[in-house]
């Protein structure tokens, strides 16, 4: 079978590999699609945390199961996704039902080798029911899912000013579940064709430029001066990280969903008058697949907005590069396998 190798940052290599055997406990997958995120543009940059070359990317896929071992309830060329954050199952993280923060985990595509060829070896745990969605729909589950963990983590409620940092994919979808939970909701970026798209696809009602305009007296004025009871970095970016610590309300809860190698640094004073909850979101859960997957078949989300550029897998090699480029207008790159 291909295979697509990024063997060190900035240089791809297509090659043959042997297609993966059964094994206990896991299963074979042919990949169908596969969704390019941050993490695997940051990975061919040389920016992504937690990463080593040589590594096959892709986390962000839709498959159809070719053969199973151990996974009661699916069948053989059943449309699924799968939960890439694979985990040891007996850590404390594991035992106390947060598997997406494994002490061991395993991320697929980060850790060990993703989706970028023609059939994988997964746990059988991971498999997730296709339920009549598209392999372009499923595709998406993963990312989208991403946000709604963030969500959740936020415990956001109808009614509250929920700001966004950062209009890339997955801060849209974060955007999205906010939406759903019945938040008002803000969208920042300095990007001013994302902040089109937020408005046009999304119908985002509030969004800020702070490259243009006074963010902290704009959220003021959204907010008649209480400013946001939930704050959600999507940007990964440290200046960004750093300065959104001003933008919370007395109270508020400020969610790190974006990654930063760096430290973050923010005043104590400012912090502890607010009483306020600084906390980090990684990966998703199950129940967050499931909760996208059922927003999905009820139209609350309509997963075609995110797809602007599409590509076949021989010609990945030669694309990739200029997704990296904003002026290009990039939200969500798929890769098409057949």
């Amino acid at each position: 079978m291909k295979i697509l190798t990024c063997l060190k940052p900035g240089q791809f290599e297509y090659a043959e590999k042997e297609m993966p055997l059964l094994s206990k406990d896991l299963s074979i997958i042919k990949i169908k699609r596969v969704g390019i995120c941050g993490t695997d543009l940051h990975a061919f940059e040389g920016t992504q945390p937690y990463f080593t070359y040589p590594r096959i990317l892709g986390h962000e896929l839709a498959a159809a199961i070719v053969e199973t071992n151990n996974a009661d309830g699916f069948e053989n060329s059943e449309a699924v996704t799968i939960i890439p954050y694979f985990n040891c199952g007996i850590c404390i993280a594991c035992r106390n039902g947060k598997p997406n923060c494994c002490a061991s985990i395993k991320v697929c595509g980060v850790h060990i080798d993703g989706a970028m060829v023609e059939y994988l070896s997964v746990p059988s745990y991971s498999l997730v029911h296709g339920d009549g969605l598209s392999y372009d729909e499923l595709a998406l589950v993963e990312p989208l899912a991403i946000g709604a963990h963030g969500i959740r983590r936020a415990g956001v409620k109808e009614g509250e000013f929920v700001l966004v940092i950062g209009a890339g994919p997955i801060g849209l979808g974060t955007m999205e579940f906010a939406r759903i939970a019945g938040a008002h909701v803000i969208a920042m970026d300095v990007n001013k064709n994302r902040l089109k798209f937020c408005e046009k696809n999304l119908n985002i009602a509030f969004t800020i430029n702070p490259a243009e305009e006074n963010a902290l007296e704009k959220l003021k004025q959204i907010t008649s001066g209480d400013m946001p009871t939930v704050v959600i970095d999507a940007t990964g970016n440290l200046n960004a990280i750093n300065n959104a610590f001003q933008y919370m309300a007395h109270g508020a809860r400020y969610v790190l969903i974006g990654l930063q190698k760096e430290n973050i640094s923010f005043s104590h004073p400012e912090f502890h008058k607010r009483e306020a909850t600084l906390m980090s979101s990684r990966n998703a859960t199950r129940s967050d697949f499931e909760h996208v997957i059922n927003s999905m078949k009820k139209s609350l989300v309509n997963p075609a907005t995110y797809i602007t550029h599409r590509v076949m897998f021989a010609h990945v090699k030669d694309e990739f590069e200029n997704w990296l480029n904003p002026a290009n207008g990039v939200i969500k790159a798929m890769v098409q396998m057949d």
